[in-house]
């Protein structure tokens, strides 16, 4: 299938992906901050620079888009059908990143969570999720 968008309209198009402040990462951080919880955000100093950090916990929030990071999800299989190598190695590359920083902080020390935007849409398992960041959260503080 040919990109319905001309290459001029595309690249404009993928200039306004944002990388913090998703829609994603602000319902997260709305639910959590309705829980009591605070936290940092985007910390330069940890790998990967978590979207939420709970110092106290040592614990960090990752949201993740299910196509940006290859998620295993049908939102995050789909490829581009234009400029597939760029895309693959731009994709691998994100995953590749994602498991050294994951590394990196537990090695640290650190608790990671992983929420997936495809998780967003079900709201019964991103409430679990969400319930586990807090307990975690109240009892490592």
């Amino acid at each position: 299938m040919t990109d319905v968008h001309s290459p001029e309209q595309r690249s404009f198009n993928m200039s306004r992906i944002k990388g913090r402040d998703t829609g994603p990462e602000m319902v997260v951080r709305r639910a959590l901050h309705a829980a009591g919880l605070r936290y940092r955000l985007h910390a330069k100093t940890l790998p990967g620079k978590p979207d939420l950090v709970f110092a106290g916990a040592r614990a960090v929030v990752f949201v993740h888009g299910c196509f940006w990071h290859m998620h295993r999800c049908k939102y995050g299989k789909p490829a581009p059908a234009t400029n597939k190598t760029f895309w693959a190695e731009k994709r691998r590359g994100n995953v590749e990143r994602d498991k050294r920083n994951r590394a990196a902080l537990r090695k640290e020390g650190w608790k990671v969570f992983e929420i997936w935007e495809c998780r967003l849409r079900d709201e019964a398992r991103l409430k679990a999720q969400l319930d586990e960041i807090v307990a975690y959260v109240r009892t490592s503080s």
